[in-house]
């Protein structure tokens, strides 16, 4: 090989490596947005807000009777179905997520397995051809 083509080759590496670092940083900043590193700060917060919500009131029920025993018994279970509601909500869009990525694999593993037909298809097409001129 000569420098010309090595530089193209280096040039071409270099194009392939940004190209994966693009697709490397839009895939993360997806996983970010349903469920990555800034989502788990701020799902912490409203864990820590629940619970202490729900501490306050279940301490303040045992040594004040500050509200009726009902009203603060369902005002800590309204939050609690609160708290199943939004992880449900999380759940839900990460199994969504979750397909996206795996129909996105799959169309891609049909399409390299027509290509792969395809190219298979040429190949025997091509020994063929060489086998007839052979004999002739």
């Amino acid at each position: 090989m000569n420098n010309e083509e090595l530089t193209r080759v280096e040039e071409e590496m270099i194009r392939e490596i940004e190209e994966y670092n693009r697709e490397k940083d839009k895939i993360r900043m997806m996983l970010g947005k349903i469920g990555g590193q800034s989502f788990s700060r701020v799902d912490a917060i409203v864990n820590g807000i629940f619970l202490t919500i729900i501490l306050t009131l279940f301490t303040m029920e045992i040594t004040t009777h500050f509200l009726p025993s009902f009203i603060s018994l369902e005002i800590s279970v309204l939050l609690v179905s609160i708290k199943i509601v939004i992880m449900m909500h999380n759940q839900y869009k990460t199994n969504h997520f979750q397909f996206w990525v795996l129909n996105s694999i799959e169309f891609k593993i049909n399409t390299i397995h027509t290509d792969l037909r395809k190219l298979k298809k040429e190949i025997l097409a091509q020994e063929e051809q060489k086998v007839n001129i052979t004999e002739f």
